[in-house]
């Protein structure tokens, strides 16, 4: 049985990096992406030209979602914080912010998957979106591991 390095490699540098991010007060969104990164390419193991065309569309994707959740904190969610001093018309209309928004990330997801379905496989393509979920799920029991021990 051969070992593959690389995959060992990554593996390390995710513990190492998760150690260091997670041993601050706030992560910012650089160093969480960067562990993203280095995740995903650990679960997919995509070949060098998979990769090259990969990632121009994903770090896009994730940048046009990281406006969408700036947008919707705030412009919507910050507004309704004082939700009493807010008429109904008011609301409403934020309500129908909320919607187009919704609308908008979805017309982007989806034309997501049709460009990177060009890309990667079908196969790939759905490990993708799980390991999206995995790594979501990684850093909340990072996150609550270090609340359980307690800061240092």
């Amino acid at each position: 049985m051969m070992i593959n390095y690389k995959n060992i490699a990554i593996v390390i540098f995710l513990l190492f990096s998760t150690t260091l991010i997670f041993g601050q007060r706030k992560p910012d969104r650089s160093k969480i992406r960067t562990l993203k990164i280095a995740y995903i390419s650990e679960q997919l193991d995509f070949t060098s030209k998979e990769a090259e065309a990969f990632w121009p569309i994903y770090n896009s994707y994730q940048d046009k979602m990281d406006t969408f959740r700036d947008r919707e904190r705030n412009q919507i969610y910050a507004k309704v914080k004082d939700m009493d001093s807010r008429t109904e018309k008011e609301v409403n209309a934020l309500l129908d912010d909320l919607i187009a928004l919704e609308d908008e990330k979805n017309m982007v997801s989806n034309q997501f998957l049709k460009d990177i379905r060009k890309v990667i496989s079908a196969k790939k393509t759905f490990l993708l979106l799980k390991s999206e979920n995995g790594f979501k799920r990684h850093l909340l029991q990072q996150y609550r591991q270090k609340k359980r021990d307690g800061p240092q």
